[in-house]
């Protein structure tokens, strides 16, 4: 079960930094992208599964989120 939590976890984080590719304004892109890492560093300790299984679903929901913001900033 791990292994299929950390894939993911992995596409989460890709879904993530290919959404920022999408802010036209380099320093703000830079700020997000350290923004996306940091938040994942600081879930990295995490070792139960259902604390694993909820950091997704949120980290979801804000993918979602940011996505409309994007897409609403355009």
């Amino acid at each position: 079960m791990q292994f299929i939590l950390r894939s993911e976890v992995l596409k989460l984080y890709r879904s993530f930094l290919r959404l920022s590719y999408k802010v036209e304004d380099k320093a703000r892109r830079k700020e997000l992208q350290y923004w996306i890492r940091s938040d994942f560093d600081s879930n990295k300790n995490h070792t139960e599964e259902e604390v694993i299984k909820m950091a997704i679903s949120r980290g979801k929901l804000s993918l979602r989120e940011l996505e409309q913001t994007i897409m609403i900033a355009k």
